[in-house]
C-alpha cells in the first residue's frame, strides 16, 4: 500500500506541477498581450505595410515608403453645395470644428494672406540663368529680337500673377520663367481667401488637414472619427444643403480596422458556440466543451504573444484569419475525446495520450507543412499568418499530450452514444462504394467531371483582391480628386544620383524625353525639384548662352535700353549684374522658403548615407480623375485601358532610356509579383504532395501512404475544377490556401486510418471524431467567406470546399474492410 500510495502523490504532483506550469506561461502570456494592447495598439492598419517589397531598386522602395508616409498624414475635406455662399460660411466653420478638436496638428480652411513677391524675391539673384525652354530655343536659333521682346515687355497687359519689375528683369526672361512653375497643382482657385472650384452649377470648397501622429494609429483614428461626426451633427443643422466628402489614409485604415474588429469578434464568437454545441452534441459531456476550449485557447493566446514577439505588430489579415485557428486547433483535443469516450471504465488518461500521439503527430506535421510554404513567401501578412498558425497548433498539439491528461482524469460515466453507431453504419456503407473497383470508378468519374473545369480556370492578380476599400470612401475620394483635379495614378518616377545636383541634371533629361514622347502618350505636365531649381550646368549654360548671343554688345544693348525709357542707372545696374559671375540656386535654398512646403516630398534626399545615394521623385500633374492611367474605375473602356497600356509602355521606355531613373508602380509590381508567386504555387504545391505521400508512407507503407494522400489530392482537383465552372478566377490566395487544404485535409484520412488500426471497434466514434473535427474546422474556415476581405475570402471559400471533400473521401485510405470488424463489435456487445 505504501509504494502505491507514494506513487500515487508522485503522480499528483506531477501533475499539479504540468498544471501551474501551463497557467505560469498563460498568465505571462496573457499579460504581455495586455500590455502590448493597453499601449499604441499593435495592429497594423497600413495596407502598404502588408505588401511585400517588389522593387529591385531598393532606393525605389524606400521611395515608396516616404511618399506613401508624406500623403498618409494628408485629409482633404471638399464641401460642395449649390450656393457658395453656403459653401464658403460651411467650410469656414469645418475649420473652427477641426481646430478645436485637438485631432489635427493643422487645419487650413481659409489661407493667410501670402506676398507673392517672396517667390520672385528667392529667383531674382540668379535671374541671369534662369530661362524658360521657349526662351533658350530663341536665343540659340536667332530668332530672339531684343527690341521686339523689350517693346512686348513693356506695352502687353501682365498675364501673370508673378511679376517682376521692369528694371531687374526688362526682356522678361525671370517673369516667364516664374509663370511656368508649377505651383498651380489642380484646378482650384483663390477667392475670398478660400480654394475653390467649380463643377458647372456646384462650388466646391477646400479644406486641409494635417494628422497629429500616424493615420494608422487607433488612437488618431477614433480621434479623427469622434471630431468628424460632432463636425458633420452641427454642419447639418446649419447648413443642410452642403454635402461634405473626404479623402485620406486615416479614413480607409480607421474603415479596415473597424471591419476587421466586427469580423473577429463574429467569426470568434460564432465559432465558440458552434464548437461548444457540437462537441455537447457528440459526446455529451459538458465538461469537454472547456476543456477543448482551454486547449484552443492557450493555442490563440501563445500565437499571439509569439507573432507579436517576433513581428512587433498584427497585421489584419492575421488578426482576421487568427480567429478562425479555433476551428483546427481544437481538432487535436477532439482526437483526444473521441478516446476517452471509447475507453469507458478502462480509461487511462496517459495512456490514451501516447496512443493518440502518432495520429496527432503525422497531422501535425502535414499541418506544418502546408503553413511552412505561407512562412517562405516574402510577404509580410503571409508570413504572419503562417506564424500565427503554426504555433497556434504546435500548442494545441502540446496541450493535448501533456495538459489534457492532467485535467481528464475520470472516465467517461455514460454509455457510447446512438450517434456513434450509425456513424460506424455510414463509414461501413460510404467505404463498400469507395472499395475495391467501384472506388477507382467513383475516382475516375470525379476526374472525368473534373476536367471541364479545369480547362476554364482563369486568374486574377490584381494586388485590390488583397483588400476590399470602403465603396463609401472610394465614392468620397472621386468627388474630391473630380473637385481638385487631382492624378489619381500609383505611377511616379524616382530618379537617384550620387550627389543633388546629378539628380537634378537627370531630372532635366527625363522631362527632355517625356515631352518629346507621342501626344497620345503624354501627361499634361509634371513636377519635380528640377522644376523649381534647374541644375547648376543648365544655369550655367542659361548664362553663358545669354552672353554670347546678347550681352557681347553691351554698347547696343544699353543703347536700346536708354532709347526705350530706362533711366542710365537702372541699365548701368543690370548690365552691372548680367556680366557678373552668376550665382547659382540650390536646392537647400529653395527647401528653406515657406512656399517651398507643399512640395518638400519631392525631393527625398540622401536615401543610402553609405554609397550617397540621393534621390527625388517626378510627379503627374493636372490630370482629372478620369484620364489616361488615373482612370481605376470598374467599368473602365477598352479605349481606356489602351490608352493605359500605351501611356505606361512609353513611361517604362522613358525610365530605359534615362540613367538613374525608374518608374515606380506600386499596384502594377505587386500584381506582376502576385502573378509570379501564383505560377510558382503550382510548384510548391506539388513538391508538398510529394512531401506528405513520403511521409505517410513511411509510416504506412507505400500503398497504404498514396491511398491515405489520395483524398486530399481528390480535395485539391475538385475544388479547381468547381472554380473553373464557377468563373471564379484564381488568385495567388486561392493558389496558397490550397497549401492549406493538403495540410489540414490530410488529417481526416490520417485520423480515420490510425483510429481504426488503434481500436478497430470504435470505428463508430473515430468516425464521429473525424467528422466532427471536420465540422469545427468549417465552421471556422467557412466563415472567412463572409469576410470583406477579398484574400480571407478568397482563403476562405477554398478552404471550406477543399475540407468538405477531403473529409468525404477520407474513407479512402483506410486499410481494412469495415463490415466484418463491425459484426464482430456488434458480437462482443451482445
Amino acid at each position: 500500500m505504501r509504494p502505491d500510495s507514494g506513487t500515487g502523490s508522485h503522480l499528483r504532483w506531477q501533475r499539479r506541477r504540468l498544471q501551474a506550469g501551463w497557467l505560469l506561461l498563460a498568465l505571462l502570456a496573457a499579460w504581455y498581450c495586455a500590455w502590448r494592447f493597453a499601449g499604441p495598439t499593435p495592429l497594423q492598419t497600413n495596407l502598404l505595410a502588408l505588401l511585400p517589397a517588389t522593387e529591385a531598386d531598393p532606393v525605389a522602395e524606400q521611395a515608396v515608403e516616404k511618399m506613401a508616409a508624406a500623403f498618409g498624414e494628408r485629409t482633404v475635406f471638399v464641401l460642395s453645395s449649390r450656393d457658395a455662399q453656403q459653401a464658403k460660411a460651411a467650410a469656414q466653420q469645418l475649420g473652427v470644428e477641426l481646430r478645436a478638436s485637438g485631432a489635427f496638428r493643422s487645419v487650413i480652411a481659409q489661407l493667410p494672406p501670402f506676398d507673392l513677391s517672396s517667390i520672385a524675391a528667392l529667383y531674382l539673384p540668379y535671374r541671369f540663368g534662369l530661362l524658360t525652354a521657349e526662351d533658350r530655343a530663341a536665343l540659340q536659333n536667332g530668332t530672339f529680337v531684343p527690341q521686339q521682346v523689350l517693346l512686348q515687355r513693356l506695352y502687353s497687359p501682365v498675364d501673370s500673377a508673378l511679376t517682376t519689375p521692369p528694371g531687374d528683369d526688362p526682356f522678361g526672361w525671370l517673369q516667364r520663367y516664374l509663370a511656368g512653375l508649377p505651383l498651380a497643382t489642380s484646378r482650384l482657385e483663390l477667392e475670398d481667401g478660400l480654394l475653390i472650384s467649380r463643377r458647372g452649377a456646384v462650388t466646391d470648397v477646400l479644406v486641409n488637414a494635417t494628422l497629429a501622429g500616424s493615420a494608422y494609429d487607433a488612437a488618431v483614428q477614433r480621434a479623427v472619427r469622434a471630431a468628424l461626426e460632432r463636425a458633420q451633427t452641427r454642419l447639418a443643422s446649419r447648413y443642410p444643403e452642403v454635402t461634405l466628402n473626404r479623402a485620406g489614409a486615416v479614413f480607409y485604415a480607421e474603415a479596415a480596422r473597424s471591419a476587421s474588429e466586427r469580423e473577429v469578434h463574429l467569426i470568434g464568437f460564432v465559432s465558440l458556440c458552434g464548437i461548444g454545441l457540437l462537441l455537447l452534441w457528440v459526446f455529451r459531456a459538458p465538461r469537454l466543451i472547456l476543456l477543448g476550449l482551454v486547449s484552443t485557447a492557450l493555442g490563440i493566446l501563445f500565437a499571439l504573444t509569439m507573432t507579436l514577439l517576433i513581428f512587433g505588430q498584427l497585421h489584419l489579415l492575421t488578426l482576421v484569419f487568427g480567429a478562425s485557428l479555433i476551428g483546427e486547433a481544437v481538432d487535436y483535443s477532439i482526437q483526444y475525446f473521441v478516446a476517452w469516450r471509447g475507453a469507458g471504465r478502462d480509461w487511462d488518461a496517459a495512456r490514451a495520450a501516447r496512443r493518440v500521439r502518432p495520429a496527432l503527430g503525422v497531422a501535425l506535421v502535414t499541418s506544418m507543412l502546408g503553413y511552412a510554404v505561407l512562412a517562405g513567401v516574402p510577404f509580410a501578412a503571409l508570413k504572419q499568418i503562417a506564424c500565427f498558425a503554426m504555433v497556434g497548433i504546435l500548442t494545441a498539439f502540446a496541450s493535448v499530450i501533456w495538459l489534457l491528461p492532467t485535467l481528464l482524469r475520470s472516465p467517461a460515466q455514460q454509455p457510447a452514444p446512438l450517434l456513434f453507431e450509425r456513424a460506424a453504419w455510414l463509414l461501413a456503407q460510404w467505404q463498400r462504394v469507395l472499395s475495391g473497383r467501384r472506388g477507382g470508378f467513383v475516382v475516375l468519374l470525379l476526374v472525368l467531371g473534373a476536367v471541364p473545369g479545369w480547362l476554364q480556370l482563369s486568374s486574377d492578380d490584381d494586388v485590390r483582391l488583397l483588400i476590399q476599400r470602403d465603396p463609401a470612401l472610394v465614392a468620397q475620394e472621386k468627388i474630391v480628386r473630380a473637385a481638385v483635379g487631382m492624378a489619381d495614378s500609383s505611377s511616379f518616377f524616382v530618379v537617384r544620383g550620387a550627389a543633388p545636383e546629378e539628380v537634378l541634371q537627370r531630372l532635366e533629361a527625363l522631362e527632355a524625353r517625356l515631352a518629346a514622347l507621342p501626344a497620345a502618350a503624354q501627361w499634361p505636365r509634371w513636377q519635380s525639384p528640377a522644376s523649381f531649381v534647374p541644375s547648376a550646368r543648365r544655369q550655367g549654360e542659361a548664362h553663358a548662352l545669354l552672353e554670347r548671343r546678347l550681352l557681347q554688345d553691351s554698347a547696343g544693348l544699353r543703347a536700346l535700353l536708354l532709347k526705350t525709357g530706362f533711366r542710365d542707372e537702372v541699365v548701368e545696374a543690370w548690365l552691372a549684374a548680367a556680366h557678373r559671375a552668376p550665382g547659382v540656386l540650390t536646392l537647400d535654398a529653395w527647401l528653406k522658403t515657406p512656399w517651398s512646403q507643399p512640395f518638400r516630398h519631392l525631393w527625398l534626399g540622401e536615401l543610402d548615407t553609405v554609397n550617397h545615394t540621393y534621390a527625388a521623385v517626378a510627379l503627374p500633374q493636372g490630370v482629372a480623375v478620369s484620364d489616361q492611367m488615373g482612370n481605376q474605375a470598374a467599368d473602365q473602356t477598352a479605349a481606356q485601358a489602351t490608352t493605359q497600356a500605351t501611356t505606361q509602355a512609353a513611361l517604362l521606355a522613358v525610365a530605359h532610356d534615362v540613367p538613374g531613373v525608374s518608374l515606380v508602380d506600386k499596384a502594377a509590381s505587386v500584381s506582376s509579383l502576385f502573378r509570379v508567386y501564383r505560377q510558382e504555387s503550382a510548384l510548391w504545391l506539388a513538391g508538398a504532395v510529394v512531401l506528405v505521400a513520403v511521409l505517410l508512407s513511411w509510416r504506412y507503407g507505400v500503398r497504404g501512404g498514396l491511398l491515405t494522400t489520395l483524398p486530399v489530392v481528390l480535395a485539391i482537383g475538385v475544388t479547381l475544377a468547381v472554380f473553373g465552372y464557377l468563373r471564379v478566377p484564381l488568385s495567388l490566395f486561392n493558389s496558397l490556401a490550397l497549401m492549406l487544404v493538403l495540410g489540414v485535409g490530410a488529417n481526416y484520412a490520417v485520423f480515420l486510418r490510425e483510429g481504426a488500426a488503434r481500436s478497430p471497434a470504435e470505428l463508430g466514434a473515430v468516425w464521429a471524431g473525424v467528422l466532427l473535427s471536420a465540422a469545427t474546422t468549417l465552421l471556422s474556415f467557412g466563415l472567412l467567406t463572409l469576410s470583406a476581405m477579398p484574400a480571407l475570402h478568397s482563403f476562405g471559400m477554398t478552404l471550406a470546399l477543399g475540407i468538405a471533400v477531403s473529409v468525404l473521401f477520407a474513407p479512402l485510405g483506410l486499410a481494412i474492410p469495415l463490415t466484418p470488424v463491425l459484426a464482430r463489435s456488434s458480437r462482443s456487445r451482445l
